[in-house]
């Protein structure tokens, strides 16, 4: 039963891909991007390092990161000062967290690789890639690094600083936003005992729902808020889920919009079925997911019947 829904599923994603030419983007995670080949139009790879880093931990994560020569990046290295810059946080914060960025292509999407996983301990791809696509981070191949345990928020603000550095200047209440949205996503997983990849979905199908219908109030967030922890049969504190709106309600008044990046949070969906599916869940959740693409399938054939009646 659950082989035959995922087959019904996947389906229905290729379907929609095939029409619309969406872009299905990979996030690997087995190993760092490889960068022999330079590509001359979008610059050679930016690798940014963790400015607390001891030589021995640099040179480490040289090696994670696939970086054999230093002539062939651009290197920087991202301090307690860039935090503070960026994201507000903390000028005395120690950083471990490093990351190599490959610049892509305008429709390629965003690849997120943890070459490190049992180092980064809170923040997943999913919710990196959440939180560049709210930053306005769209189109790049990003691996993360530490040689030592950490929470993983350094490489972030080491990735707004390595665009900024390039002048490509993001726009900073977007950068604090974002980060926002990755305590959020990380305090939910802490407080509420919500797994990782339930915490990306549930982020992931509010923008969804936001880029589809575009809300125009406080009122209409919150609808839609609690629309999908109902659909995803999640029960969250008061001051949990009013913490998710709020967010939300930020993300409306900045005007950001999801729906020119669709297709990614599409690829961040896809990523958490693949997950998912490793992670041997339940029917249960295969059902929400043939319920959900079969949703949009009925809807975009509503849409073109509209068309031509």
């Amino acid at each position: 039963m659950m082989k035959g829904l995922w087959k019904k599923s996947l389906a229905l994603l290729i379907t929609l891909a095939l029409f619309f030419g969406m872009p299905m983007s990979i996030f690997a995670s087995d190993g760092a991007t490889d960068t022999d080949s330079i590509n001359e139009k979008l610059g050679p790879p930016i690798v940014v390092y963790g400015g607390t880093l001891t030589d021995e931990q640099k040179n480490e994560v040289k090696r994670l990161l696939e970086v054999t020569d230093s002539s062939d990046v651009v290197e920087y290295e991202v301090t307690g000062a860039d935090i503070a810059k960026y994201i507000n946080g903390d000028p005395n914060s120690r950083m471990f967290s490093s990351a190599k960025i490959v610049r892509q292509e305008e429709g390629n999407g965003l690849t997120i690789n943890i070459v490190t996983p049992e180092n980064i301990t809170e923040v997943t791809k999913d919710m990196y890639a959440n939180a560049l696509l709210t930053a306005g981070v769209e189109d790049a191949t990003v691996d993360v690094a530490s040689p030592v345990k950490v929470s993983g928020h350094s490489a972030l603000t080491g990735i707004y600083k390595a665009y900024d550095a390039e002048g490509e200047t993001l726009d900073k209440e977007r950068m604090e936003l974002a980060n926002e949205e990755l305590d959020v996503a990380t305090d939910l997983a802490n407080r509420e005992g919500m797994s990782d990849e339930k915490v990306s979905q549930l982020l992931t199908e509010i923008k969804q729902m936001i880029a589809e219908q575009n809300p125009a109030s406080k009122e209409e967030i919150e609808q839609i808020i609690n629309e999908q922890l109902d659909k995803m049969g999640i029960s969250l504190s008061e001051q949990d889920r009013q913490m998710l709106i709020d967010l939300f309600e930020k993300m409306r008044n900045l005007d950001i919009d999801f729906g020119k990046v669709r297709s990614q949070l599409e690829d961040i969906a896809n990523s958490l079925i693949k997950n998912a599916e490793e992670l041997g869940l339940d029917e249960g959740f295969w059902q929400k997911v043939a319920n959900f693409l079969s949703e949009i399938f009925g809807a975009l054939s509503s849409f073109f019947r509209g068309l031509f009646n």
